[in-house]
């Protein structure tokens, strides 16, 4: 692989038939067991090693998927709830610095992005076709859809489990 940063490659949203939405809620509701094989058994101190030079450790990437995909599913609610919501990004890097995630146990997280995944792929399934035509704004992205947001965190989960995957090749 020649860019150990992008495993799968890098995100590119294309525009979803109604045909396309099954296998992406299926890879949400998924990407926790992936998740989970990609993780089972790496010792502390594997958690503890950055997945590349200059990247977060596995155990950060672990909580980065859980705080991400869960600012993402409450954008998803606001997208359905309010007429295109302006939403607040957050610092990834700063959250991944935090202690809770520098050190903290992967259990929760793990337990916490499972349960979510769930309850996303739930709301996704019960979307009716008006409901998919609903956008959120975000300062940076501009418009998004809810298209955009279940392509995108699919991608998300699988990207971040791909690197872990590509650690456990080298360790």
């Amino acid at each position: 692989m020649s860019d150990l940063r992008y495993p799968i490659g890098p995100y590119k949203f294309a525009a979803l038939q109604r045909t396309d939405r099954p296998a992406l809620i299926a890879q949400i509701k998924d990407a926790p067991s992936h998740l989970r094989t990609a993780v089972a058994g790496l010792s502390e101190s594997q958690l503890d090693t950055p997945y590349r030079p200059g990247g977060w450790t596995i155990r950060q990437l672990i909580h980065h998927l859980a705080d991400g995909h869960m600012n993402w599913y409450i954008r998803t609610k606001l997208a359905l709830t309010e007429l295109q919501p302006g939403i607040k990004p957050f610092d990834e890097a700063a959250w991944a610095e935090l202690l809770d995630s520098r050190t903290g146990p992967v259990e929760p997280s793990l337990a916490l992005f499972e349960n979510l995944q769930t309850r996303w792929a739930q709301l996704f399934e019960t979307l009716g076709p008006q409901d998919w035509s609903r956008t959120l704004v975000h300062p940076e992205r501009g418009e998004l859809s809810l298209d955009y947001v279940l392509s995108s965190m699919a991608w998300h989960a699988r990207h971040h489990t791909a690197h872990i995957a590509e650690f456990r090749k080298t360790r």
